[in-house]
């Protein structure tokens, strides 16, 4: 699966972007209008719908990509914000799941994703006592 070039937006003006911040405070329902037709988000997509709107409420830049199933080590290292020395090494070690394509990994997405959720589990957890 080929990967779709990423679209890059600029920051929300100052004003805009305070406004989306208010109106997104507190949130709990976003509903999302096309063509004049409403559309129930999946809880997936809502959260990164209302991620989205946050950071442009924040006045910072965006990306958006899209990213295939099976990574390659560099992408996966990428995703994960570590490098791709460190990613190769965990999967020697088994912490991550590999295939390999010839002499080549693959890292899964979601491996990727469920180690980067752990991180984020383990920082909000605190140091081990």
């Amino acid at each position: 699966m080929a990967l779709i070039a990423p679209r890059m937006t600029g920051a929300l003006p100052r004003d805009d972007a305070e406004r989306l911040a208010r109106a997104l405070e507190g949130s709990e329902d976003i509903t999302v209008f096309v063509d004049g037709t409403v559309h129930r988000l999946p809880p997936v997509a809502a959260d990164a719908v209302v991620d989205l709107l946050r950071r442009f409420g924040r006045s910072e830049a965006v990306t958006v990509s899209s990213v295939e199933e099976m990574l390659t080590t560099s992408k996966a290292a990428e995703l994960a914000g570590i490098s791709h020395t460190y990613l190769r090494n965990m999967t020697d070690r088994g912490e991550i799941p590999v295939e390999y394509r010839g002499t080549h990994r693959r890292i899964p997405l979601a491996a990727i994703l469920a180690w980067v959720d752990q991180q984020k589990r383990d920082a909000a957890a605190g140091p081990a006592a």
